[in-house]
């Protein structure tokens, strides 16, 4: 079996599909193929992730310009 030949068969007979049921079918297959992104990131980032949600959900955040001034001596001239 020629894997990239195949795949041209796939491409252009998909461009031609005009039935929604079949694109939503291969749209979930595509997601099934695909991992999340949060499943492959360690637990230490998740928990990062989570408390700046927690942070930003109680109004704890700082404006950009809040951010560039107190970062200033890091930014390049």
């Amino acid at each position: 079996m020629d894997i990239q030949l195949e795949k041209l068969n796939l491409i252009r007979w998909l461009t031609e599909v005009e039935e929604p049921s079949v694109i939503s079918q291969f749209i979930a297959l595509k997601n099934r193929q695909q991992p999340d992104w949060w499943d492959e990131i360690s637990d230490d980032e998740k928990s990062e992730i989570e408390e700046g949600l927690a942070q930003a959900d109680r109004g704890d955040v700082l404006s950009h310009e809040e951010v560039m001034a107190k970062y200033q001596k890091w930014r390049s001239k």
